[in-house]
């Protein structure tokens, strides 16, 4: 008895080639709106992006200064005469005003930052910790610890201090006479421990004799350089290790209320 042997027939093998072919379609279709997906979600999640931020920035400063898109267009129109001079004396000004165009830009930005600087500095103004925000736009090459190293707590006046290659830089937050006294205390607190190491006192506030907050950092790095890195990093390490040698109040103390206990002094 024959068996009847069922061969497929060459439609039927299209057909299924077909079908795989449009699931791997598919499937890279789904791929890649997965892989959207994912970018957008690491892009919201991410925080704002550079253009959201450039606008925050420039609403800011127009609140604080309403002619900075007046600044910002002369710095944009300044850049654009450059090129075009350059141009005209190269006898190629098409070109010149084109490589312009992306340094006008930058002035822009530029000028826009250094406004919304002074307007952040001008928001922080008789705030306090003003001044421990003003130190923390040094860049690299300067430690500022974020807790300032003298504090007053009836007054509030406060001194910050700033390592960097010019050496130790006090920086007090308050009216100089009120400061005199704390202030004194901590230069002879790093003489003592630091005997060769330059220290310097600037006084942040609007009064006679001071800084302003905005010009703080600026006078910081003006400063003469005088240590190395490797000598920055020691000085760090040697303050550092000073402040955690120094016991810590106990807890639910108040180090302004607090007495000796006289009568153990005496002994019982």
């Amino acid at each position: 008895m024959a068996k009847n042997t069922q061969t497929p027939s060459p439609s039927a093998g299209s057909t299924s080639l077909k079908e795989v072919k449009a699931m791997q379609r598919e499937r890279r279709r789904q791929m890649k709106v997965d892989a959207k997906a994912d970018r957008r979600r690491k892009r919201s999640s991410g925080g704002p992006g550079i253009l959201t931020q450039l606008k925050q920035v420039f609403a800011m400063t127009r609140q604080h200064n309403p002619k900075v898109v007046l600044w910002m267009a002369l710095a944009f129109s300044a850049a654009l005469v450059v090129g075009l001079v350059i141009g005209l004396l190269l006898h190629n000004w098409i070109t010149w005003l084109l490589i312009a165009i992306p340094f006008g830009v930058l002035a822009a930005v530029i000028v826009m930052n250094r406004l919304a600087e002074r307007a952040m500095f001008a928001q922080l103004e008789g705030r306090p910790g003003s001044v421990g925000a003003a130190l923390s736009t040094l860049r690299r090459g300067w430690i500022v610890p974020e807790q300032p190293v003298a504090v007053n707590p009836k007054t509030q006046d406060v001194v910050y201090r700033a390592i960097g290659r010019p050496g130790v830089v006090l920086v007090t937050e308050g009216p100089a006479p009120r400061l005199a006294k704390l202030l004194s205390k901590e230069e002879r607190s790093l003489e003592r421990f630091l005997p060769n190491v330059p220290v310097h006192v600037v006084q942040a506030g609007n009064g006679e004799g001071q800084t302003p907050l905005h010009l703080v950092p600026k006078t910081l790095k003006s400063m003469k350089k005088t240590l190395t890195d490797q000598e920055v990093s020691a000085i760090d390490k040697r303050l550092s290790a000073l402040n955690t040698s120094r016991p810590p109040i106990p807890k639910g103390i108040d180090p302004m209320r607090a007495r000796a206990d006289r009568r153990g002094m005496r002994g019982r």
